[in-house]
């Protein structure tokens, strides 16, 4: 099968084990660039979605919930993938958003988990950069 017909499977997969907002969450969460991560990124390096869990709840120091665009179980390390947009991440952020989330970057490192911060335009402009990148993690 190819990469529409896996990511199909898997993300019904995923979707059928899940309810109320963690449903809800992935219904709305994996759009256009979790997407575009995907098939131009982790489909080429790996061909197959296997320890790739997409919109992860983790709770955070506060005891609040919120979600990882994608955590990737590989052995004994646990990967974070966040696809960044400029706009949502930069252009339209204020201070306070904007030191929730290097907070929440911090945590999730603290919480063992490698932070990766994959750049939306890097994904639309140059995938290879991003590929090159991740495949020396």
């Amino acid at each position: 099968m190819g990469f529409k017909e896996e990511h199909s499977k898997w993300l019904a997969e995923h979707l059928s084990r899940r309810n109320g907002e963690r449903k809800g969450r992935l219904e709305r969460g994996h759009a256009h660039g979790e997407k575009m991560f995907m098939e131009k990124i982790w489909w080429p390096m790996f061909g197959n979605f296997d320890g790739l869990y997409p919109e992860y709840e983790v709770t955070d120091w506060r005891g609040r919930p919120y979600f990882i665009d994608f955590v990737w179980k590989s052995g004994q390390v646990s990967f974070a993938f966040e696809v960044k947009g400029y706009g949502p991440h930069v252009q339209n952020t204020d201070r306070t958003r904007y030191r929730q989330e290097l907070n929440r970057e911090t945590f999730l490192q603290i919480a063992g988990y490698r932070v990766v911060a994959i750049p939306y335009d890097d994904l639309e402009q140059c995938p290879e950069l991003t590929s090159s990148l991740l495949g020396a993690l």
